[in-house]
């Protein structure tokens, strides 16, 4: 299970972009929402510094995230940030209340290991390629994983790793292959590297270059 998170939040009155811009500016904090579950949406702000610290961890992405507001505690994880398109900064987040006894769907990142060691890579001289970065996943909200590894020790060139193939904890499902085994697609493979040209190879491009022969002189001859 991923580690949890405890989010100080002040609730929000004014809304719209003119205020959300002061209160970035003027107030260092940064506009929120917080929905789902049995009550309505709630505007929120949260300490800006203390936000971007949080957002600097990858497990805040997929934790559980105790939002402290008016002296109540509501369980929610991180649904969605919305950054500068230049600056980076987070603009705006989202959150999601979440229910014990409820399952929840949450995208996973995936951390490949061992890739220096693959036996594609070391003994076939092949490339570990990623086709996927995260997986989604169905669990209770207490069985969230921080991530999901995926071990490429043993993986041949040509060899190709499927979500079926990754290992996951007790309690998490794979939302693909609940849709049927045409959705087990492919998250890493390795992959035939391009090698220097041979020296046939070399001798086949030079007679390929001379067959274009420049006849210019002769015509004028």
């Amino acid at each position: 299970m991923s580690e949890s998170f405890k989010v100080q939040a002040e609730a929000r009155v004014d809304e719209g972009k003119g205020a959300s811009r002061r209160l970035r500016r003027l107030e260092g904090k940064t506009p929120a929402i917080v929905y789902g579950g049995q009550k309505p949406p709630k505007s929120i702000s949260v300490i800006r510094k203390d936000l971007e610290k949080m957002l600097e961890s990858e497990a805040f992405y997929t934790a559980l995230i105790d939002i402290e507001l008016e002296g109540e505690t509501e369980a929610a994880i991180l649904k969605d940030v919305q950054r500068h398109p230049a600056k980076g900064f987070a603009m705006h987040v989202d959150f999601l209340r979440v229910e014990a006894n409820k399952p929840i769907k949450v995208n996973i990142p995936l951390h490949f290991i061992n890739e220096e060691q693959c036996v594609g890579v070391k003994v076939g001289g092949g490339m570990v390629q990623h086709q996927a970065t995260d997986v989604e996943v169905q669990c209770l909200p207490k069985d969230i994983p921080e991530y999901i590894e995926v071990d490429m020790a043993d993986i041949e060139l040509g060899g190709i790793v499927h979500i079926s193939d990754l290992v996951l904890p007790t309690g998490v499902e794979s939302t693909a292959l609940a849709l049927g085994d045409d959705h087990d697609l492919a998250i890493a493979s390795v992959m035939v590297t391009r090698g220097p040209k041979s020296a046939d190879e070399d001798d086949v491009a030079a007679d390929e270059a001379g067959t274009d022969v420049d006849t210019s002189d002769d015509e004028e001859s």
